[in-house]
């Protein structure tokens, strides 16, 4: 299968959301619940939301499609000091960017997708002059822990994130742009 990978542009907020609908559940920990989960995509990664982060000059976002130019996965990244101040208090390397999310949809699982958008978006992040880039990631999803240790992040703190009503437990997750 061939995939690109480009930066997203106004008219791919369908795609985004379509993604995200599908992704972020499987993300969330296992006692989320349905109507917790839609109320976050609702709220974060609807369209209209897409829209919006698509013309936010502190964002970026990395598009993955298929040879018919479906959407099959993205990356948000933004770009600036973290506005949490546990992550702020953990993180060693700055400038920093966040990589925000990293989905990519289940049938394309096991591809090289999700390590493709994960070099295209730390060029990304060299490019808008960080020097790290740091990430949560629920401390319960281990299969995202080891993709992300794998490309050279490791745990430097942790956060909570609100899914719903109720508070989750990141860890926070950093690593430097350049590795030596």
């Amino acid at each position: 299968m061939t995939v690109g990978i480009r930066p997203a542009r106004p008219g791919d907020e369908a795609g985004l959301a379509a993604v995200a609908a599908v992704t972020f559940p499987l993300a969330c920990p296992p006692h989320a619940t349905d109507e917790a989960k839609a109320e976050f995509i609702a709220t974060h990664l609807s369209e209209e939301r897409f829209a919006e982060y698509l013309t936010d000059p502190s964002r970026r976002i990395l598009l993955a499609e298929d040879e018919r130019g479906s959407a099959i996965g993205y990356t948000l990244l933004n770009v600036g000091e973290p506005a949490d101040g546990d992550v702020r208090a953990a993180i060693r390397i700055r400038p920093t960017v966040e990589l925000s999310k990293c989905y990519v949809l289940p049938g394309h699982h096991g591809e090289g997708v999700a390590g493709r958008l994960m070099t295209e978006s730390l060029a990304a992040a060299a490019e808008a002059g960080a020097a790290g880039v740091w990430l949560g990631v629920n401390e319960l999803n281990a299969r995202a822990q080891r993709f992300y240790g794998k490309h050279g992040f490791e745990r430097v703190g942790s956060k909570r994130f609100l899914v719903g009503d109720r508070l989750e437990d990141d860890w926070v997750m950093e690593r430097p742009l350049a590795l030596g």
